[in-house]
């Protein structure tokens, strides 16, 4: 707001005290909402990070698992005893707030199968396998719960900076030229004021000299 676009009037320096009330009033929730962002950013970025290495940790057992039982049982053994699967995981996503910024929630229904109700038989198949399958059903635990996070992390980056660049605006653009404008409009009345009062002096003096 440039000062010279401002008419000095007795409402809008009513006006300009308002928005700069309001506006110190906004920048000061903002500044909060930023702060607990980042508090949120980081307790998640913690999570984040021991979950990457969960993930790492139980790939690299599941690759062990499946190694081992394609080694031993041969890779037509295992593939037939996947495609016997009976279960699949349902995922459901849905969404939470944080700080009124929302974000996925995912739910899944992982519960592990019994080796009864994976669909291939006790006897024909071996422990191996079915430890390789214990192995991939953790992983698969372990991604979704991961993917959570990751998104949720993001979605607190972004919401940082989108508040970020509004407190900045808010404390460097906005509220210093509604300032500006209200010393602008105040400095004009009182010059207004001055010479009115000059003028009437003036003009009482003219009125007495006249009567005399």
């Amino acid at each position: 707001m440039s000062v010279h676009e401002v008419t000095p009037t007795r409402s809008v320096l009513l006006d300009l005290k308002r928005r700069i009330k309001l506006s110190k009033s906004g920048y000061k929730i903002m500044k909060m909402k930023r702060d607990g962002l980042i508090i949120e950013f980081f307790e998640i970025m913690e999570k984040a990070k021991k979950m990457r290495e969960s993930v790492t940790s139980d790939y690299e057992l599941a690759m062990e698992k499946i190694t081992v039982a394609m080694a031993v049982e041969g890779e037509i053994a295992v593939k037939s005893a996947a495609y016997a699967l009976k279960t699949e995981p349902t995922v459901v996503v849905g969404s939470k707030s944080i700080m009124g910024m929302m974000v996925p929630k995912v739910e899944a229904d992982l519960s592990r199968s019994s080796i009864l109700t994976k669909g291939y038989g006790v006897i024909s198949t071996s422990a191996y396998i079915e430890e390789a399958s214990k192995a991939f059903e953790k992983l698969l635990e372990t991604l979704v719960r991961a993917a959570e996070i990751e998104t949720t992390m993001k979605r607190l980056l972004d919401e940082i900076e989108k508040t970020k660049r509004r407190v900045n605006a808010l404390e460097f653009k906005v509220i210093p030229e509604l300032e500006e404008a209200e010393a602008f409009v105040e400095f004009r009345l009182e010059e207004m004021e001055r010479e009115n009062t000059i003028r009437l002096k003036h003009l009482k003096r003219k009125g007495e000299a006249a009567a005399e």
